[in-house]
């Protein structure tokens, strides 16, 4: 009977599968015997299919497994490095955080007047000319030194303008002329510039000392936000050639801040707070910095057990035109991390008791290769300017101040300085302000590069407030109150104290609850490989095994079969080119040996292909196909025949 094509190529393989030679197998020959043999039974079905559909309809069916499985790993390889968010939440004693707090009005007034003076006259001024507003009789005294002259010939540079209508015509705050300027305008507050009497709009002109020609307009339509900003220039201006000795005693002091304090129900003082000088809010004051090694905890929630300070804000002693609000700024923080008053500060309102409770959590994120954020901020390529642990804000201002001292040669006033910078003031560095609000504006517009460099930090930790406010004191406990508290504070008040002047603050734990919110690894190796295995047994019955047999059979072998051909054509063409020179015919060494059967291969063992390979060679004539030994004393083969009647007859005797 005919032979199931399984077995017809097994026995041709067994009886003529070269190592080399002209018989080597083609890569149809591999495929085909690959499809026979192999594990998977779509490749299979494809040779063994009778009929041209039914052979079309699986080898459709097998790419579309193969598809599949590519389709399906490379989205496990995808979201191999995805991460799952996991909240813990355990009760237990926790540790208090840093509470810094400082007066809005970051210098007293009384002290700064003698620096301070020539500004506020020209502030005094501009009102007077743009809104007819005047105090009477000027209180301002006139200082002889050299702030005087630095002012004015600052003032002259930098003046207060009214702009009419959109144009470039201003009226000039000193002469009160009206003149036509040049520069490109830049609304401070463009989104509602447009609305409202345009007649209103105020602002200042800087220009680049270096190319006079090169100006730019700030411009607002609020005269409020104009003077302010104006004013904030030339206080910054005069605040950097102060230093940092005398700016300290020209603010608030412990005593000066602080009337009442009690921690977890007991009395505190001035000494568990540390000093800490803000440039924008002046002396601020940490409870529980930790600066002495150890960190206050708290083992019970609730207000009576956290901390309670009454704030003596003497409001008589405010900067009317560098601060509009009244009453404290607080902040809670880590004691390693720099407090930014300025930017997430919480204001306290005076005449009132302010409660704000707390809700701890902790977060940690997975760093590369599954969020892009930084362990502790040394694979920045910024200098932390701050002397505290790593944030993404300390990186953002740490990053313009370095380019602030690139570009203008000089440290903007509101954050640390650089090594070997100074900050910049107008008698040094006449260019600074033009130099600052061009950067600043690129700053904004992202155009620094200082977001794309800054990084977020991979843990954190992170006090949610919750703000209420009571009226306080009371309208009937309030005489006997400030009166008390007038005692306490001794001989430094002469009056009795006023309820504007004093805030009361509390801060404490709601609960004592810490939530720790972590990212773990969605993935392991061996999940992935478990899911690579169930795609490949589930579209296409295949295990490793089966992989290494692709590998081998597609890669392996295919490319020796490939070698093997080139490598006979160039030894054909050797050979024939060596012939032709020397004339002679070929040579009996020349030729292959043959093959044989190889008595291993029996149907129940299947050979694989390289084994089949390593078979001797078969040749094209006629001999018998196992050679005769060369011994002659084993050459009994014709004897043997003809004996064998004989011996078939004795065997029956």
């Amino acid at each position: 009977g005919a032979m199931a094509p399984g077995k017809k190529i097994t026995a041709r393989i067994k009886r003529t599968l070269p190592v080399k030679g002209p018989q080597a197998p083609t890569l149809s020959e591999l495929m085909r015997w690959y499809c026979l043999n192999t594990n998977t039974h779509g490749c299979r079905r494809i040779v063994v299919s009778r009929g041209r559909l039914r052979r079309f309809i699986w080898i459709l069916l097998t790419l579309s497994a193969v598809g599949l499985i590519l389709w399906q790993c490379a989205e496990l390889l995808m979201n191999y490095y995805s991460a799952s968010v996991s909240v813990t939440v355990q009760f237990q004693k926790l540790p208090f955080p840093a509470v810094t707090i400082c007066n809005i009005n970051p210098y007293k007034y009384s002290s700064m007047k003698d620096y301070l003076s020539e500004l506020d006259k020209e502030t005094k001024k501009a009102l007077e000319t743009f809104y007819g507003f005047s105090e009477g009789k000027s209180k301002v005294r006139r200082s002889a030194d050299e702030w005087n002259s630095t002012g004015s010939d600052f003032f002259k540079h930098i003046p207060l303008l009214k702009f009419e209508d959109f144009s470039k015509t201003v009226t000039d705050l000193r002469s009160g002329r009206k003149r036509k300027i040049e520069g490109s305008v830049f609304h401070k507050d463009s989104s509602i510039v447009n609305s409202g009497d345009s007649n209103d709009i105020i602002g200042f002109q800087l220009c680049d000392a270096n190319n006079s020609s090169e100006c730019a307009l700030y411009t607002f339509s609020s005269g409020v936000n104009a003077i302010q900003e104006w004013y904030k220039l030339h206080y910054m201006n005069i605040m950097a050639q102060i230093p940092l000795e005398t700016k300290e005693k020209l603010s608030y002091s412990a005593d000066d801040l602080l009337l009442t304090c009690f921690f977890d129900g007991l009395s505190c003082d001035k000494r568990h707070f540390t000093r800490f000088h803000h440039p924008l809010h002046g002396n601020c004051y940490t409870f529980n910095s930790g600066e002495n090694g150890t960190v206050l905890s708290t083992s019970t929630g609730g207000s009576e057990y956290g901390l309670q300070v009454v704030l003596y804000i003497d409001e008589a002693d405010y900067n009317p035109f560098l601060v509009t609000s009244t009453g404290a700024k607080i902040i809670v923080h880590d004691q390693n991390e720099y407090p930014f008053i300025e930017d997430i500060g919480t204001e306290i309102e005076t005449a009132a008791a302010t409660s704000i409770g707390m809700h701890f959590t902790r977060s940690r994120k997975l760093s590369k290769p599954y969020s892009d954020c930084t362990e502790t901020g040394a694979d920045i390529p910024v200098e932390n300017l701050y002397n505290k642990s790593y944030s993404l804000q300390i990186c953002l201002h740490s990053c313009f101040q370095k380019a602030m001292v690139d570009s203008c040669g000089c440290a903007q006033y509101a954050q640390p300085l650089p090594a070997g910078a100074e900050y910049c003031n107008y008698k040094k560095n006449p260019n600074w302000m033009y130099c600052y609000y061009r950067l600043h504006e690129k700053f904004v517009k992202e155009q620094l590069g200082c977001q794309q460099i800054c990084k977020d930090a991979c843990s954190f930790k992170e006090w949610a407030l919750t703000t209420s406010i009571a009226q306080w004191p009371s309208t009937v406990s309030e005489d006997w109150m400030l009166r008390v508290l007038s005692w306490d504070k001794g001989q430094k008040i002469n009056k009795k104290l006023n309820k504007t002047d004093l805030a009361n603050l509390m801060v404490f734990y709601k609960d004592l609850n810490e939530r720790f919110i972590s990212e773990n690894p969605a993935n392991t190796l061996v999940i992935l490989l478990s899911n690579f295995g169930g795609q490949l047994g589930l579209w296409m019955s295949c295990s490793v095994v089966c992989v290494i047999e692709i590998v081998e059979v597609f890669f392996i072998d295919s490319l020796s079969i490939v070698m093997r051909r080139q490598w006979q054509k160039a030894k054909k063409w050797w050979n024939d080119r060596k012939r032709d020179r020397s004339g002679k015919p070929p040579q009996a060494g020349d030729l292959e040996r043959q093959g044989h059967d190889n008595p291993v291969c029996i149907d129940e063992d299947l050979p694989t292909f390289n084994t089949a390979l390593r078979l001797p060679l078969p040749q094209d004539n006629p001999l018998p196909r196992t050679p005769p030994p060369n011994y002659s004393t084993l050459r009994l083969e014709t004897a043997f025949t003809e004996q064998l009647p004989d011996t078939l007859e004795v065997g029956q005797h």
